[in-house]
């Protein structure tokens, strides 16, 4: 017996998982995924993933979207959100961030101060996870010249009433999905890496109370 022409498997070589995975992009959403969608953008938006045009343009997108391939493609690229109903569109996942693996406990460091300025700059070790507690102080990660132990850093932060600066080297990228909490504070991410897939990755995580967090890439000398 010979296949049909007419059937989508046999005529494009598709196997029943493609056929499935097509099926949930073409089901219907509702107006509670849309809404939660939203409100996952918001929470892009908070963490410095996305500016204000963007965050507009992706909820007008949201808010029009008929399925859930539509409906996904306006997170695709955000890591660390995703809507659990929703099956990544297709061809759409160019931005999407390896797993990470756990970090030892042991392999983490930590540096604290109150009322100082903790500053780590030129070719220090960077450890594959680093905790910095701060109160009342100014904390500034150079990793320009830093020499990296491994292609994932994590970098906890748990300060208050202080400003937080972080220099990324131009070839890696930053994972900002993991901020657990800004109070009273300013995010500003001007490295626009969030969306790269560069190394090393510096994920930052934690919490900020009442302070500022920049990151930004090395300042370029006139001189070279």
């Amino acid at each position: 017996m010979t296949e049909s022409a007419n059937d989508p498997a046999a005529a494009g070589g598709a196997t029943p998982g493609d056929l499935e995975r097509e099926r949930q992009r073409n089901l219907r959403v509702s107006d509670a995924e849309r809404e939660h969608v939203v409100e996952l953008l918001q929470r892009a938006i908070g963490h410095g993933m996305l500016d204000l045009d963007e965050f507009t343009e992706r909820t007008d997108t949201a808010l029009a979207a008929r399925t859930r391939g539509e409906l996904n493609a306006v997170l695709v690229d955000l890591p660390g959100l995703h809507h659990e109903h929703a099956v990544p569109a297709q061809g759409a996942s160019s931005f999407a961030r390896p797993s990470r693996p756990r970090t030892d406990p042991s392999q983490r460091a930590e540096i604290k101060g109150v009322g100082s300025t903790l500053v780590r700059r030129g070719r220090w070790q960077v450890p594959p996870a680093l905790l910095v507690r701060n109160k009342y102080g100014e904390t500034k990660l150079d990793f320009s010249e830093a020499e990296f132990t491994t292609d994932v850093v994590t970098v906890e932060l748990d300060t208050k009433w202080g400003s937080v600066n972080i220099i990324v080297p131009d070839r890696a990228a930053v994972d900002l999905s993991e901020l657990d909490e800004l109070k009273w504070s300013t995010l500003n991410d001007k490295t626009n890496s969030s969306h790269t897939s560069g190394r090393p990755l510096i994920v930052v995580t934690g919490r900020v109370v009442g302070g500022t967090v920049t990151l930004r890439h090395p300042r370029r000398s006139w001189f070279g």
